[in-house]
């Protein structure tokens, strides 16, 4: 049986990944899947591609494009969630800041440089056409910029509106509104040596992890589950479920250029990719 190691973030998105393990899923086509939990984010994982301690990720479509484009040694092996991600824009609740337009040229939380909230908070300030662009304050984790904003050292933070949610409820964090990425949200990566040594496990990586996802919405009580295990209330599961489309496709050429189209003009990346130079056909 061979290992495979792959590295994904704690949130809802991955239970799909998680109940595979359970009902020994991968363990059917010969794979021990050894799955790391990454708070940190998208930019962890790709340091962790980078440096061979994981074989795959599930990860921000635009973090990775990202770091493909700078030379990290991977490619995406298919589109993982279809639908956006629904960043919340939070300010600490007691934040004298009531409206995103007072945000320009403030401090912002990531969790740290090519993150996830790192990129969108570069998005959001260009879709605002704000000329002063964010400061950034490197937090690592959301429990980073829980206590970055209570204690004033940064001013908002941009993180997926639903894992925030219990934090608005309870007082520590004000929503001052939403930023959906323009582009599918999440991707499976791999490492081209390894994909390169294995090319057996993709195909029966990725025919596992799909049946799992095309039947998830429709398992028996998925959303009191997923409540439970995330600290949500309910109805605020089921709102996420009808947002949230996996996909088991390949990212798009489309879809991809949109990514690398945004990255350009923010000078993120100062050379193109070929599609092909990306995702693995």
């Amino acid at each position: 049986m061979k290992t495979v190691r792959i590295a994904g973030v704690p949130e809802h998105f991955n239970h799909p990944w998680q109940l595979a393990i359970d009902r020994g899923g991968f363990k059917a086509v010969d794979l021990n899947l050894a799955w790391t939990a990454v708070p940190e984010g998208t930019g962890k994982m790709c340091q962790m591609l980078r440096d061979g301690t994981t074989d795959f990720a599930v990860i921000l479509t635009e973090g990775i494009i990202k770091d493909i484009a700078l030379g990290n040694p991977c490619s995406i092996v298919q589109e993982y969630v279809s639908s956006p991600l629904l960043w919340g824009i939070h300010v600490a609740a007691n934040s004298p800041l009531q409206s995103c337009g007072e945000l320009e040229g403030k401090t912002v939380a990531i969790s740290r440089p090519g993150s996830g909230s790192h990129l969108m908070a570069l998005v959001y300030a260009k879709q605002q056409n704000w000329k002063a662009a964010p400061v950034l304050k490197v937090v690592n984790t959301l429990e980073g910029a829980v206590t970055a904003l209570t204690e004033a050292q940064a001013d908002y933070f941009m993180w997926e509106r639903f894992m925030t949610q219990p934090l608005v409820d309870q007082g520590v964090f004000k929503r001052l509104g939403e930023c959906p990425t323009p582009w599918p949200s999440f991707v499976i990566v791999g490492r081209n040596a390894y994909m390169e040594q294995h090319p057996e496990v993709v195909a029966q990586l990725l025919k596992t992890i799909n049946a799992t996802t095309q039947e998830f919405k429709q398992l028996p009580n998925i959303d009191a589950t997923l409540a439970s295990e995330f600290q949500q209330k309910t109805a605020d599961i089921q709102q996420w479920l009808q947002l949230t489309q996996w996909s088991q496709q390949p990212l798009s050429a489309e879809s991809f250029e949109a990514v690398q189209q945004e990255l350009l003009a923010l000078n993120l990346i100062s050379k193109p990719l070929t599609y092909h130079q990306a995702v693995k056909s």
